[in-house]
């Protein structure tokens, strides 16, 4: 199958398979049947090996997948080797927890440079990466060749920092704002994260709960 035609769906599961997988691998298992691995992910064993199949199959009927082998194929699916080197902008209090407490290398990435607007912070390091005033963006991206940028910073200040990136040749977003990138470039990748959308489906579910006990 041309994995352009592959659903977003079945891409959103791939890290679920692989957290999983690495957990099996961490306890020992050798093996696990479709089954088995579709209880463990809450679907069902067709939907388990629909989604496999879309990247050719990796089990043989009779004997189930061998875990270690699966989580490298997705591992490779998905890219983790690959150390793409990413900035961060925004050394506030967001910026500083994904900085310190994300383990970037086994997710595919290299954190190389923080920059943040102010100059209080520059010369502070989070981990073991410097923080770095802004004005120095632009010959920072283009002499380390980033590839992606992580964007912390108030929605105020993200499109003149995706225009100074994108000038650069970074045309990959791991958008914490609420600026609609693609909106205006629309030949960029982009995750968006939006913590208060996520808030307020929780807020949500929890309140047509409470209209169902009443």
């Amino acid at each position: 199958m041309n994995r352009q035609n592959i659903s977003k769906s079945v891409i959103k599961r791939l890290p679920r398979y692989y957290r999983f997988l690495n957990e099996l691998e961490e306890q020992n298992v050798e093996r696990i049947s479709s089954n088995k691995l579709a209880e463990i992910m809450r679907v069902t064993a067709s939907q388990v090996r629909q989604d496999l199949n879309c990247f050719g199959g990796f089990g043989h009927q009779g004997y189930g997948y061998p875990v270690s082998t699966l989580k490298n194929e997705i591992k490779n699916i998905l890219g983790l080797n690959n150390n793409y080197k990413a900035v961060l902008l925004g050394a506030g209090n967001l910026g500083n927890a994904i900085a310190t407490h994300m383990k970037f290398e086994k997710l595919g990435f290299k954190l190389v440079g923080i920059f943040d607007s102010n100059e209080r912070l520059a010369g502070k390091y989070i981990g073991d990466v410097i923080v770095q005033n802004d004005s120095h963006l632009e010959s920072f991206c283009k002499e380390n060749k980033i590839d992606v940028a992580f964007l912390c910073i108030p929605r105020s200040a993200a499109p003149d920092a995706v225009k100074r990136l994108y000038d650069c040749g970074v045309k990959c977003f791991w958008n914490f704002t609420h600026y609609f990138i693609q909106g205006d470039y629309p030949d960029t990748i982009v995750e968006n994260v939006h913590l208060s959308d996520k808030m307020m489906t929780l807020c949500f579910s929890m309140n047509e709960q409470e209209g169902k006990n009443e």
